[in-house]
């Protein structure tokens, strides 16, 4: 009784692992061949959950057989204006009054504006005009021509919006920043300028009076 109980285990066991080892042969083929890129197909991705995706519309620069030029581009109606970009006020959003001269900072210049400007300039300018804005940045050390210094007289000299066109439109070697910097940093960016200069030539009068007492000690 007890062999033939010892057999039937010894049996059992053995079926088992079979069962086991196939199952696990069976998990790794399906594994591999779920894995399996590139070979080609010409059917299409199955898209079980489409919603929207796909849409028929006209894309720019299409051909269009609807309308008699053959373009699905379409001439916007007159007095058409994108939403939030209506941009009336000429010397914020371009650096220039009605009659096309430049302005000066529109913004109240505080602590909050030079500390953002300053975090904007170290990360978009510095590396061409350097941390003083002496036109040292890293890239003059790699061949490229070095930018102006801002502390040259004539930099100093110009209005705010001067800078606020360059940087909108770049001039020379510098490219527009326009999609990188948007326009409030911007104005930011030109207060910390602003400050730069004053650091480089800043004089005796410029000093608040506590600051001046102490230097005639």
């Amino acid at each position: 009784m007890w062999r033939l109980f010892d057999r039937m285990h010894k049996h059992l066991d053995f079926n088992l692992s079979s069962l086991s080892i196939a199952l696990l042969l069976g998990f790794i083929l399906a594994f591999q061949s779920g894995c399996y890129r590139g070979r080609p197909s010409e059917k299409p991705p199955i898209h079980i959950n489409p919603n929207m995706d796909k849409q028929t519309k006209y894309t720019a620069q299409s051909k269009s057989d609807f309308f008699a030029n053959h373009s699905a581009m379409r001439t916007p109606v007159d007095g058409t204006i994108s939403r939030g970009n209506l941009r009336e006020d000429t010397a914020y959003y371009q650096g220039k009054d009605e009659k096309g001269d430049f302005v000066s900072q529109p913004l109240r210049i505080d602590l909050k504006l030079l500390t953002r400007g300053e975090e904007r300039f170290n990360i978009y300018c510095t590396v061409c005009h350097g941390e003083t804005g002496e036109g040292d940045g890293i890239v003059t050390q790699r061949g490229l021509l070095p930018p102006p210094s801002f502390h040259e007289e004539r930099l100093r000299e110009k209005k705010d919006g001067y800078f606020f066109d360059i940087i909108t439109n770049g001039k020379g070697n510098m490219p527009s920043y326009s999609h990188q910097v948007p326009v409030p940093d911007r104005w930011a960016i030109i207060s910390y300028i602003r400050a730069l200069q004053k650091s480089q030539n800043a004089s005796l009068a410029d000093l608040p009076e506590i600051e001046r007492k102490k230097l005639a000690k």
